[in-house]
């Protein structure tokens, strides 16, 4: 019994700690995210997406990498540029970037994986994009696009308010009222993830031994960098696997992705990881929703071979120019994570401009009009689901600091 108080008591604290020394990281991120999706209109995007095929898949990552990384949010955006002229490719480019190019994302990796991750982010990113161009012009599914455009051209759309120029936003009141608004909605749309991803992170760091991780990845260990072909592809096909069972967005698995670093899985196989969150069940349940099950298929398809060539080609890569990260470098569950230092200013600073946001939003210009952008349809049972593992997880949290700093 005391080992079990214990090992609860050290897995509460390392969630905790997980979410402490990323907070200012989340805070910024959205606040720049914040920021883009206020000043940069959706119809400024459609408009600006040229006809040729090269220049709009450009534009379409730029758009995505400029927009939000919550997957619903990228999905509603992703439809609605594709049902209003949008190319396929250019849509598809816009949801990779928007989900695996953004900013806050790459904050977050580097706190907890190190620049070789962040770097593997943003070119594996690039290259999800590409493999999926070519996959799109080698099978060229004409007939399979023109029936999903038929499919969205029934659904009716609000038209958020484009008259407004990004300059004249900038310098009104109301625009950054609409910013504290939409900061507010980010983190609506991710608390859930966040809690759920790092508890479960500081359980598996406390309770889950290191012989689980060397049976669900093969020969992984910690130390071990020497993988043959087949195990790194192995690895890269149980990513995704574990990422499905989790189902929390990018953002909350970051936390987990470097504990199974740590445990030795290999570099492949923890990209795969965090390329996984459109490859799990409730975007596909969604894009059939949006386009047909028979499409919704094909873009998994198309992602999860993405994915797979992304991550083969980034670990070869690596290993050529001789820059693939180590297991050690990874010590977050041997931090003090509550010490006196940058993380520590940088989190009250950020803490502090979070309060300032939601005055000048919510209190001193209450009255502001603000339409909320568009979301894909979540899951009522899954929102549930989420819902109430958030709240179990608050008092899983609560209990285990209480454990370790009260009773032992």
């Amino acid at each position: 019994m005391n080992s079990f108080l214990k090992q609860w008591g050290e897995a509460a604290y390392t969630s905790a700690g997980f979410f402490w020394m990323a907070l200012w990281a989340f805070v910024l991120g959205y606040v720049i995210s914040s920021m883009i999706q206020v000043f940069v209109t959706e119809k400024r995007m459609q408009k600006t997406m040229g006809k040729e095929e090269s220049k709009s898949v450009l534009l379409g990552t730029f758009f995505g990498f400029i927009s939000s990384s919550c997957s619903f949010a990228a999905l509603a955006s992703t439809k609605s540029l594709f049902k209003k002229g949008a190319s396929f490719i250019s849509s598809i480019a816009f949801l990779l970037a928007s989900t695996n190019l953004v900013i806050e994302l790459g904050i977050i990796i580097s706190i907890f994986l190190g620049w070789q991750f962040v770097v593997g982010e943003y070119v594996g990113g690039v290259l999800l994009i590409v493999i999926a161009w070519l996959l799109i012009r080698i099978i060229n599914p004409k007939k399979l696009i023109e029936k999903a455009r038929k499919k969205l051209k029934d659904q009716d759309d609000d038209e958020m308010d484009q008259s407004t120029t990004w300059k004249e936003k900038m310098k009104s009141s109301e625009g950054w009222a609409k910013v504290s608004r939409q900061y507010k909605m980010e983190w609506q749309m991710v608390w859930k993830d966040v809690t759920v991803g790092f508890t479960i992170a500081g359980i598996v760091a406390a309770f889950v031994p290191d012989s689980f991780f060397q049976t669900l990845f093969i020969n992984s260990g910690q130390g071990n960098t020497d993988f043959t072909f087949f195990e790194i592809l192995e690895h890269i096909i149980v990513g995704p696997v574990a990422a499905f069972l989790t189902f929390i967005g990018s953002m909350g698995n970051i936390p987990l992705a470097a504990l199974l670093f740590g445990k030795g899985v290999s570099f492949a196989g923890v990209m795969a990881f965090i390329f996984s969150d459109l490859v799990v069940f409730p975007v596909l349940r969604i894009n059939a929703k949006y386009y047909g099950w028979k499409m919704s298929l094909f873009i998994l398809f198309l992602l999860f071979t993405a994915l797979i060539g992304a991550s083969l080609l980034l670990h070869y890569s690596f290993d050529l120019f001789s820059i693939l990260p180590n297991p050690s470098q990874v010590t977050i569950s041997d931090s003090e994570y509550f010490k006196v230092n940058y993380t520590f200013f940088l989190n009250i600073a950020f803490l502090l401009i979070s309060g300032f946001l939601v005055y000048f939003g919510f209190f001193k210009h209450k009255n502001v009009d603000y339409n909320m952008s568009e979301m894909a349809p979540k899951s009522q049972v899954l929102e549930s689901v989420l819902k109430f593992a958030a709240l179990f997880c608050y008092i899983w949290l609560a209990g285990g600091l209480l454990v370790k700093f009260l009773m032992l």
